[in-house]
């Protein structure tokens, strides 16, 4: 892979789980393009105390304007190895669905949906109405990745990172970027 990878924030609840990927894929020497909706930068406050901005500039990112949908992110041209929104929002999730790119992280989604380049979703909406329900399965019957923040338990999580990283290491693997978050099942452990 020689393209960068996307990562946009939205507005859900779980921006830890964005900004964990970030530091994970900047550890890995990865090129990162970094796009926050504006309910994201309301997330990012109330749950990390930080901006875009500071993530962006601490993390050495390329910050891109969520507004400009004509930005590098939104073009089926570029050299993008990957696109994941994490954690992405129900009101992301539904305007995927219905194909409207109306900010640079649905049209980076939907872009990378038409240039078949790796999509990962990480919804963190809990409970599901049906509406989100028919709505993942139909972007993972396009070949969207659904990854729910769920964290597993037989890791024996001790913090609260623990289950943050949990969830980082499965976007990780599917975005086929290397890592050393947590152990690998072998089955010896049962």
């Amino acid at each position: 892979m020689t393209g960068e990878i996307v990562v946009c924030i939205s507005g859900a609840s779980g921006a830890a789980y964005g900004v964990r990927l970030l530091e994970c894929l900047v550890e890995a020497g990865r090129s990162v393009r970094l796009v926050a909706t504006d309910s994201a930068r309301l997330t990012l406050k109330h749950e990390c105390d930080t901006t875009p901005e500071a993530v962006a500039e601490r993390l050495g990112l390329t910050l891109e304007d969520a507004g400009n949908v004509g930005a590098k992110s939104a073009s089926g041209s570029a050299k993008i190895d990957a696109v994941v929104i994490c954690p992405c929002s129900g009101t992301t999730i539904g305007k995927l669905a219905a194909g409207i790119s109306d900010n640079l992280v649905t049209r980076s989604g939907i872009v990378a949906m038409k240039e078949n380049r790796p999509l990962v979703i990480v919804p963190r909406e809990t409970p599901l109405a049906t509406v989100h329900l028919e709505n993942l399965a139909k972007l993972s019957g396009w070949g969207v990745v659904v990854l729910p923040a769920m964290p597993g338990f037989y890791t024996h999580p001790t913090s609260i990172e623990d289950m943050v990283d949990f969830i980082v290491a499965r976007i990780l693997d599917q975005i086929n970027v290397e890592h050393r978050l947590g152990q690998r099942w072998t089955g010896d452990e049962i």
